[in-house]
């Protein structure tokens, strides 16, 4: 399926299957073939089972726009949480983290999949003492991917668009790029999201679909996920801010909120199709 000439897929843990054969099942009851795949359950097997999953995805006919992985101990119940747990920031966390996203890199590459995205967790302020420690840590791990050929997309939404500009500018790693969340962005009160597009411009290398209204106190409070179409993110003008730059790569629905996926999935379908 495409709308205006991207495929249209849905991220593999909004569809919370409990194994593989549902997953496949899921993702054609949506009527798509483009999926992005959580390597976390994958890397949880042992080998020969991972393989025999893998092989039953794609034999099943599903195309893998990119891949994911998140970390164990990482706590979403707030903003705070989240900023003290996420991505790479947690010092005792930082070597398990970095061998945990080389191996989903090195996994990806080897089922021919060149994008991995992740949070890497808040980005302080580049005055912040922490912040050269940032960049030593996202360039480490971007440097071992690139031995497998495979380039990391960092999820947008706990930085404002100029911050996380710089924050890429300042690493200056080739196989660095972003994975584009509207809906982070106002989730976590980082920015105006259609704004946010023309300023990252060429470093998007994937999109998320995925929609939300803000919180009264942004950067305190969670803003709240709705189905795609329904908040603050108009289809239309997130289509068109994406065609101003040149981007021609999936957009990928995302749904981590609500109890039907499958009709949440097929709405933001409808969404996009509305705004073609």
């Amino acid at each position: 399926m495409k709308v205006r000439g991207h495929d249209i897929g849905v991220c593999s843990w909004s569809l919370h299957p409990r194994d593989t054969t549902e997953l496949i099942s899921r993702v054609k009851l949506c009527g798509l073939e483009h999926i992005q795949l959580a390597l976390g359950p994958l890397l949880e097997k042992e080998e020969s089972a991972r393989g025999a999953d893998i092989e039953q995805i794609l034999g099943a006919g599903l195309k893998l726009t990119a891949t994911m992985i998140g970390f164990p101990g990482e706590d979403y119940t707030s903003i705070a949480t989240i900023r003290r747990t996420g991505g790479l920031v947690p010092d005792e966390q930082w070597p398990a983290r970095r061998e945990l996203t080389l191996r989903a890199a090195k996994l990806s590459a080897s089922i021919g999949v060149k994008a991995l995205t992740f949070h890497v967790g808040f980005v302080p302020p580049s005055s912040d003492p922490g912040y050269a420690l940032m960049v030593d840590r996202v360039s480490s791990v971007a440097n071992g991917a690139a031995q497998d050929g495979v380039s990391l997309l960092m999820e947008t939404g706990q930085e404002s668009a100029s911050e996380l500009l710089q924050f890429l500018n300042d690493l200056n790693c080739r196989n660095v790029g972003v994975n584009y969340d509207p809906a982070n962005m106002i989730l976590y009160g980082a920015g105006e999201p259609i704004d946010a597009i023309a300023i990252l411009n060429r470093h998007i290398q994937h999109v998320h679909v995925k929609d939300a209204s803000a919180s009264e106190q942004p950067r305190m409070q969670w803003g709240r996920e709705v189905p795609f179409g329904m908040g603050e993110v108009n289809p239309t003008k997130f289509l068109d801010a994406l065609d101003a730059i040149g981007y021609v790569g999936p957009l990928c629905i995302e749904r981590e909120a609500g109890t039907d996926r499958i009709a949440a999935v097929r709405g933001a379908i409808d969404a996009l199709k509305s705004a073609e």
